[in-house]
């Protein structure tokens, strides 16, 4: 059956409602007639790069050495600095705009210069975040039987793909820089499954085995050597609200895992008062609401399996 072209008449109709909802009931998600927001796009592009300087030889350029790399390398940090000003310009002219501040200080006019600044400054943690992911691997290796060693690890585990992205967006978190570190881990999260907050705190030598499922609160504090396995939880217990039923910001809501402390699949961790101590081991589907003291294994009873004859 072929088009009927006459029945397109009706697409002016449609086009009008839609751009009536820019200015009406659903004005809250429309953005016109402002200064550009971050882009999604070249966002994206600025983490395939971080990538591509974190993990020389494993993605996109092959053959570096330490003769040709500073070439490389230096000409990708270039490229992304004026990016990452530009992004966070954006993102500091827009928190302006929505009337919010960056810390306790009012944010300055000139959004250019703001942007280079912290762009520098996000620049120059990448050597420390290098030895920080160096850790994650070494502990992704010693923590799984099955891996063939570090390239395996960075070529194709899912936790450390999500760990690396963290770690770049945790950064930017510290640096009070708007929306991109949401950015940055909610394209994590879509690609691995794992769900990391860029507020939320860890340690070096973290390992999430497998993975799926794993969601990491912004005010979790995790540790050094924690190791977390897939469908674990560390979340709120609950939210508390002020007098005119709003929600609470700004307070710790998640709980603090120590050093050397294992929780297997599926179990929950909730609570900003909760503490689960050095050393600890929490059960597969267990689920903690009160700290748990060092060198402790919590485990949930066994169910009982029941078999009978098939018919």
């Amino acid at each position: 059956m072929a088009i009927d072209f006459r029945r397109k008449s009706v697409l002016a109709s449609i086009t009008s409602q839609v751009i009536d909802t820019y200015s009406s009931d659903a004005a809250s998600i429309t953005h016109l007639g402002q200064e550009p927001l971050p882009s999604l796009e070249v966002c994206l592009s600025i983490l395939s790069d971080l990538k591509e300087i974190l993990f020389p030889g494993y993605r996109r350029r092959q053959n570096l050495s330490l003769v040709n790399a500073p070439y490389y390398v230096g000409d990708l940090i270039d490229s992304l600095h004026d990016r990452l000003a530009d992004q966070f310009a954006r993102a500091f002219r827009y928190q302006s705009q929505a009337g919010r501040t960056v810390g306790q200080e009012p944010v300055p006019a000139d959004f250019a210069a703001l942007g280079q600044d912290h762009a520098i400054r996000f620049l120059s943690a990448l050597p420390h975040l290098r030895r920080l992911l160096a850790t994650d691997a070494q502990a992704a290796y010693d923590g799984d039987p099955a891996a063939s060693g570090i390239d395996e690890i960075v070529f194709c585990y899912p936790g450390f793909e999500a760990v690396t992205v963290h770690r770049l967006a945790h950064q930017l978190y510290g640096q009070k820089v708007p929306l991109v570190p949401r950015i940055f881990s909610e394209w994590a999260h879509s690609q691995t499954g794992i769900d990391i907050h860029p507020g939320a705190s860890i340690g070096p030598s973290f390992f999430i085995d497998h993975g799926t499922g794993v969601v990491i609160g912004e005010t979790c504090e995790i540790a050094a050597h924690v190791k977390i396995y897939q469908g674990v939880t560390l979340g709120a217990l609950s939210f508390d609200k002020d007098a005119d039923g709003n929600l609470v910001r700004g307070t710790k809501r998640h709980p603090t895992i120590e050093d050397h402390v294992a929780i297997y699949a599926n179990a929950t961790v909730l609570g900003g008062r909760t503490v689960v101590g050095a050393y600890s081991v929490i059960g597969a589907s267990a689920s903690v609401t009160r700290s748990v003291p060092r060198n402790t294994v919590v485990t949930i009873e066994k169910p009982l399996l029941r078999f009978r004859e098939a018919a």
